[in-house]
């Protein structure tokens, strides 16, 4: 499963650009990979416009590239092998505010996996599959507030941080929360407090804390104590 959830409004956007977009078009369309000249050729552009809107695309996760010698010749003699594009597999969905669905149906999936495997409930394997994932993100998050926040926004979510809470507005999980609310909640407080384990945050709590226009879940600083008793001597 991959690590990170990947927004895809960046990919699907630089295809607003015609020249860009006229590449794609012509590359999708192909039965077999094609190479920079074929591109320039095809569509009338020089190579160096057809290179780099074709390494952008590819950069972005639109193309896929393989190298390969096109005369089927092979070892001394036969050149090096030519980069070649063709539509990736990898598939695009745009939501605004971003939403997370795809990972929910693979944590959900895999859940299902482990409780016919182990015997143990779905929630339960739900729970301790989110955890796993989010321990995964927080690994790869540095160590102060600042680097919290930034992993939270690549999940999706909109962290507003004040008083030491860290609200969330966004909820990637939405629609699915709104219809089955206990089974996500629980599957997004074991994420984001597996993203506090695995990021060593033991000054931060994931709780739940529903309300209106907030994601389910809220983190808190566990330092932050009640004010002092007053003691009066006698």
């Amino acid at each position: 499963m991959d690590a990170t959830p990947h927004s895809d409004v960046s990919a699907v956007s630089s295809l607003d650009e015609p020249v860009r977009r006229r590449l794609y078009d012509y590359v999708r369309a192909q039965t077999s990979p094609v190479s920079r000249d074929d591109v320039a050729e095809a569509l009338d552009l020089a190579r160096s416009t057809s290179a780099f809107h074709l390494e952008k695309l590819a950069d972005e996760g639109l193309l896929a590239v393989e190298f390969a010698r096109r005369s089927g010749r092979s070892g001394p003699g036969a050149g090096r092998p030519a980069k070649l594009y063709r539509r990736s597999d990898r598939e695009f969905s745009v939501h605004l505010p971003e939403r997370a669905y795809v990972l929910a149906g693979e944590l959900f999936a895999r859940a299902i996996e482990d409780a016919e495997t182990t015997g143990t409930s779905p929630r339960a394997a739900l729970g301790a599959r989110a955890h796993d994932f989010g321990r995964g993100l927080g690994a790869d998050a540095g160590s102060t507030d600042d680097d919290l926040i930034a992993a939270l926004e690549k999940c999706g979510y909109e962290p507003r941080s004040g008083g030491g809470t860290i609200d969330l507005v966004n909820c990637p999980f939405h629609t699915l929360a709104r219809r089955h609310t206990d089974m996500v909640c629980s599957m997004n407080l074991a994420l984001l407090a597996g993203l506090l384990d695995g990021a060593g945050r033991e000054n931060r709590r994931a709780t739940l804390a529903p309300r209106d226009g907030f994601c389910c879940v809220r983190i808190e600083d566990v330092t932050a104590g009640p004010d002092p008793a007053v003691t009066v001597d006698g």
